[in-house]
Order: C-alpha cells, then structure tokens, then sequence
C-alpha cells in the first residue's frame, strides 16, 4: 500500500520513527510534513494528507500530533475521510476491520515509538470486514458524507 503521513510539529519527531517502520512492512510512504519543530498548523497537514487519499494517490494515511485529537477532528472535517484516534493495538485494528478508517491518528505525547510501531502494525494488517452489519453501517456513514 501506499501510506502517507503526516505531523504536526508536536508529532514530527515520532513521525520518522512511524514512516521506519511503514517501509520496515513493505509499504511506500508519502511525506506531507512537517519536517521540524517549528509550529505549523494540524489542520493545513491534515489537508495535504486527506487529499492524498481523496484523490487516490495514497491508499490510508497516518497523522502524529501532540494527542492524536486535533489530528482527527481535522481529518474528519473532510467528506469520504474516516479518522481515528488510536493508543491501543486492537482499536488500531479494529478500526479497520469495523469501521473502514483510512486515517489512524496517535499521540506523540501519549505514546512512544515502541507502541507506535505496534499501532501501525495492527492499522496496516487490518483489511475492512465482509460482514453484513459492518458493511450496512459503513454504508450509512458514506450516506452521512452525502448530505
């Protein structure tokens, strides 16, 4: 798959350490930024990686930023995106599986590079569920984007 991830500059530190291990499972990777500590704005980076998967060109992405939530909520803001703060491993699956996200959201403030690169792991190994009920409610979701 084709990954794209993106920081704040609370997140951009654990960022090299998330993309490591995104081509350490084979997948390419896509660099939206930041690219240092200096203070840019979640939601300009959320933009510039939500459009990567809006238009095809990435298949999921990854958003680092101080907790995960600012992250989120400006991905969500984004009709077709499905984003997902995740700090444990079976939401970093299930979320998937469950619920199609296509944007998995960590804290660099809450967790560190070990338990990032398991998030990644289960985010990445997840493929959306064939059961009905997953796939009615994702459904209605996309019906949600449409109005």
């Amino acid at each position: 798959m084709r990954i794209v991830i993106g920081s704040d500059h609370a997140g951009w530190l654990l960022k090299k350490s998330v993309m490591d291990m995104v081509k350490s499972l084979g997948h390419e990777v896509v660099d939206v930024g930041s690219f240092n500590d200096a203070p840019v704005d979640f939601p300009d980076i959320a933009k510039q990686l939500t459009d990567q998967i809006k238009s095809g060109s990435s298949d999921r992405g990854i958003m680092v930023c101080g907790t995960g939530v600012g992250a989120s909520i400006a991905a969500n803001k984004v009709r077709g995106i499905r984003a997902a703060v995740c700090h444990d491993v079976h939401s970093a699956h299930q979320c998937v599986e469950h619920d199609d996200v296509n944007v998995m959201c960590i804290g660099a403030q809450i967790v560190g590079p070990w338990l990032a690169n398991d998030l990644v792991s289960a985010y990445l190994d997840a493929t959306f569920s064939t059961d009905e009920d997953c796939r009615r409610r994702v459904e209605k979701l996309h019906e949600m984007d449409r109005t």
